[in-house]
């Protein structure tokens, strides 16, 4: 599978957004200056972004942004794209700037690529396992506090799909606010009354929760925790009529079990919550340029 370059610059964050996140956490590690930096010499220098272990890459639009807030003029040579797979000992980018900036940006710039690599890699993982099914791989909120968006970008890399990205651009109901409401009807009725043209998604912990859910008419029904038959039950019984998200306890090793179920979609809330960062280094050239 191959994420088209041009959807994944559609959907990434904007430049202004990515600075503001990208500043901030520059501010986290910077404090008052890099006083282990400042011991060092003042010339230019090379070095090497390089990985040791394969991955599937995310994040470079933050790399980039982390070397230009601190110096617009460290240049930065990549040899491959957001999306695509790479190998141990690949060189993935080499940069050219004052070494004490290089130096001061490299940790804050590795974070974001390793862990953007991490959630695409793991995300990949996924879709190559059911990449013959009709099914998409969703992620969910579950996301690093304040790398909702850029998780959910790096999900679209490793060729899963967006979720909603907050409580604002979609109404998904849930137990609780069931219970709140009152019934599967009264939480429905209330989201149509609201007039914002919002889809509206139930969860369903049941089929007897599922045959409420159609009776109401909503976009797409989340079925929590069915087993393996309730799922196929619930193909069954819906028709086509809703689209149908299966979500909870998913597992690699069950992925294509649920997935021949015929559901639409499969949400997994691991792509972000469980992720680990891919081992990523940057290395200077042995001999500082002049």
């Amino acid at each position: 599978m191959t994420v088209d370059p041009h959807f994944l610059a559609e959907h990434r964050p904007s430049a202004a957004l990515i600075r503001q996140h990208v500043q901030s956490a520059l501010d986290e590690d910077l404090g008052a200056g890099d006083v282990t930096a400042a011991l060092l010499p003042s010339g230019q220098a090379r070095a090497a972004i390089i990985t040791r272990e394969h991955a599937v890459l995310s994040g470079q639009a933050w790399v980039d942004a982390v070397f230009h807030l601190l110096d617009p003029g460290i240049e930065l040579d990549w040899h491959c794209h957001d999306g695509e797979r790479i190998a141990p000992d690949q060189v993935l980018c080499r940069l050219r700037g004052p070494l004490r900036t290089l130096l001061t940006g490299e940790r804050t710039a590795l974070n974001y690529l390793q862990t953007l690599s991490g959630t695409a890699t793991l995300t990949r993982g996924y879709t190559d396992r059911v990449a013959d099914l009709p099914v998409r791989i969703l992620d969910t909120r579950k996301t690093l506090p304040g790398l909702r968006r850029e998780q959910k970008y790096a999900v679209l890399c490793g060729g899963g799909h967006n979720h909603r990205m907050g409580l604002f651009d979609a109404i998904l109901i849930k137990e609780n606010h069931i219970m709140a409401a009152g019934s599967i009807k009264a939480a429905v009725d209330a989201a149509r009354r609201t007039g914002r043209a919002l889809p509206v998604e139930i969860e369903v912990e049941s089929l007897d929760e599922l045959e409420q859910a159609l009776a109401a008419g909503v976009e797409r029904v989340l079925l929590d925790n069915f087993d393996l038959d309730g799922l196929r039950e619930a193909v069954r019984l819906a028709r086509g009529r809703t689209r149908l998200e299966a979500s909870g306890g998913i597992t690699l090793e069950r992925l294509r079990d649920v997935a021949a179920t015929g559901v639409d979609d499969i949400s997994i809330g691991a792509l972000t919550k469980d992720v680990r960062a891919v081992d990523l280094s940057m290395r200077l050239d042995a001999e500082p340029t002049s």
